[in-house]
């Protein structure tokens, strides 16, 4: 989920993009039904997706899918909310904790390929090639960029293997995304296995359940929020994994709050000095967890080093993790943040 390069590497690969679209084939004119043509409307097959300046064609489902790294869970956890872990070879994604029940777990049993990562954190080009993977999943075009150790989507392609960069990943940098951009990423997997009436399901539901969440918080008074990633440093100063803008601010606004740092930088991070933060009235916390089993220890440091917010008097603080980013679960992290600072809304 965030967007750096933890702590430099880890903690910034989490940016995405794309542009999609998907094409069935016709059927044949023959009459018989048995022609290529008539095969491959039954298939849904070929599939073609734009992504990122290239088009990949499909002509079945992927059967040997590597998910890189990119300091998120996004795109291993849109495969299993399909039904698609089976189609894993190796996933190098992990938050180590969920708001959907059992995530994390199922995500932990998947098989790893036995890679070891680079200095970058992820799949270097050798391994990746020897997984023989069919399909390249990653979470923006760091994962495919040579001088970064990885291979490249032009070297994937002359293995047999298709790429796909998630939603505004085309960039490495996450600024633009929101929960459409979840959506999309669920129906791009959708199509490209054959899935779609199962990703269509998941976004009406979680469609269904934002909008009844955010009618309930309708005109009620917005606090004002910051929201940063924990132990996590991005920048130079002593708080550069604070939150400015991206689908986080989407999410909140759903969740009837706004982000008190929205406008301190035209990026996906705000690089603030503690004089900076400490100046600024926050009415409440919400702490993502990345690889952080204890996020509420965090939130109680803040509340310590700075005692004049509004937040730490009235000890108001949300801790999420992966459905606050790209992620088919983005109606938990809306609900979650929305019950606890409205509560007598529900």
């Amino acid at each position: 989920m965030p967007v750096a390069r933890p702590v430099a590497a880890v903690a910034a690969v989490i940016a995405l993009s794309l542009g999609v679209a998907a094409c069935g084939a016709s059927a044949d004119d023959g009459g018989s039904g048995s022609g290529a043509g008539a095969a491959a409307a039954r298939s849904g097959y070929p599939v073609k997706i734009e992504n990122c300046g290239t088009s990949q064609v499909f002509d079945k489902a992927p059967s040997r899918v590597v998910v890189m790294n990119g300091a998120s869970v996004a795109e291993v956890s849109t495969l299993l909310a399909l039904r698609l872990g089976d189609k894993v070879v190796a996933n190098q994604q992990s938050y180590g904790m969920s708001e959907f029940p059992g995530r994390a777990e199922a995500i932990k049993k998947l098989p790893t390929g036995g890679v070891k990562q680079n200095a970058a954190f992820d799949i270097p080009r050798e391994s990746m090639i020897g997984l023989r993977p069919d399909l390249v999943l990653s979470t923006t075009s760091y994962g495919f960029d040579a001088k970064n150790g990885f291979a490249t989507r032009d070297e994937l392609k002359n293995v047999g293997a298709r790429t796909y960069i998630s939603p505004q990943g085309c960039h490495d940098e996450n600024s633009k995304l929101t929960i459409e951009d979840s959506y999309r990423l669920l129906r791009d997997m959708g199509r490209i296995f054959h899935v779609s009436d199962r990703a269509e399901k998941i976004i009406a539901a979680s469609r269904k359940h934002i909008a009844d969440i955010a009618s309930k918080v309708k005109g009620k008074k917005k606090p004002k929020v910051m929201m940063l990633f924990t132990n996590m440093s991005m920048g130079s100063n002593d708080f550069s994994s604070v939150v400015a803008k991206g689908i986080y601010n989407d999410i909140l606004g759903k969740a009837g709050a706004v982000n008190v740092f929205a406008d301190a930088s035209k990026t996906s991070f705000a690089d603030l000095s503690k004089e900076k933060v400490a100046a600024t009235d926050v009415d409440a916390l919400v702490v993502i967890a990345y690889q952080d089993p204890n996020p509420a220890a965090y939130a109680e440091k803040l509340f310590k080093e700075f005692p004049q917010w509004p937040a730490a008097k009235n000890h108001t603080y949300v801790t999420v993790s992966d459905s606050i980013y790209l992620s088919p679960d983005n109606d938990l992290a809306v609900e979650r943040i929305a019950k606890k600072l409205h509560p007598d809304a529900f």
